[in-house]
């Protein structure tokens, strides 16, 4: 008989352990709802690339400053009938060169925004991400005749809040997934080898055309060649977000650094 209580009593702390866990697990899933919201199949999403199996590639270009790098990469994209790209263009820049951003648009190129002043939006309130992304929103409409409706943060920079003030204003937040490091200059053959050893199908590739990136127009014919080689076709980023739907977008909540 006592034997029988002991192995009770043995069974029933085991079970209380187990309990006890369970209920602290809960907690902790209960606390953290909140962060990993932007995760569910409803919550705004930034996208990285997307899933298929079609060689579709979106190669991408960010300017925030300089007049010198645009116009060599446009020539080097249509020298190489390159139709399909994205320009992500920040508003201040935008302002003062309004000729190179009609020479995009000219072109047929995709137009997002970068934002308006280059800063991390992380930092700023939910009252400052709405104005910074609506100033650009204004004056990219203004120059181009066109409402844009993606967006790529300064920095690569965002959280949860960003998303959602970005989704409010009916903005697709854009990332990428091969980062070609174009801005450290690092030499032609490494941007090349860089940006082709990670190409895949669906990709969004990061590219700059802002004066600080010296050697991007060097690299691009390299890059466009071996990619077409290999079977890829440019797209844009709207058209590559057609080929996935919202549940096979690609989701994160840690900013990329640049």
């Amino acid at each position: 008989m006592n034997s029988f209580y002991v192995f009770s009593g043995k069974k029933i702390k085991r079970n209380l352990i187990v309990l006890v866990a369970a209920i602290f697990a809960i907690g902790i899933i209960y606390l953290e709802s909140g962060n990993v919201s932007v995760f569910s199949e409803e919550a705004p999403s930034a996208v990285y690339s997307v899933p298929t199996d079609k060689k579709v590639i979106a190669l991408t270009f960010d300017i925030s400053w300089g007049d010198k790098r645009t116009e060599p990469i446009l020539k080097v994209l249509q020298e190489n009938k390159v139709q399909k790209a994205t320009f992500f263009l920040s508003s201040p820049w935008s302002k003062t060169h309004p000729e190179i951003v009609n020479a995009i648009k000219d072109a047929g190129y995709e137009i997002g925004s970068h934002g308006h002043r280059h800063e991390n939006y992380t930092s700023l309130t939910e009252e400052q991400i709405r104005k910074e992304i609506s100033t650009a929103h204004s004056i990219l409409t203004d120059l181009t005749g066109k409402e844009p409706n993606l967006l790529r943060l300064p920095n690569g920079d965002f959280d949860k809040r960003v998303l959602q003030v970005a989704n409010s204003l009916n903005y697709q937040v854009v990332q990428w997934d091969t980062d070609s490091l174009d801005w450290k200059n690092p030499g032609v053959q490494t941007i090349v080898d860089r940006v082709v050893s990670k190409a895949h199908p669906g990709d969004i590739v990061l590219l700059h055309a802002s004066d600080s990136s010296k050697q991007t127009h060097e690299a691009l014919p390299a890059i466009i060649d071996k990619l077409k080689n290999q079977g890829y076709e440019f797209v844009t980023v709207s058209e590559l977000l057609n080929h996935s739907s919202v549940e096979g977008k690609e989701v994160r909540d840690q900013a990329s650094g640049q």
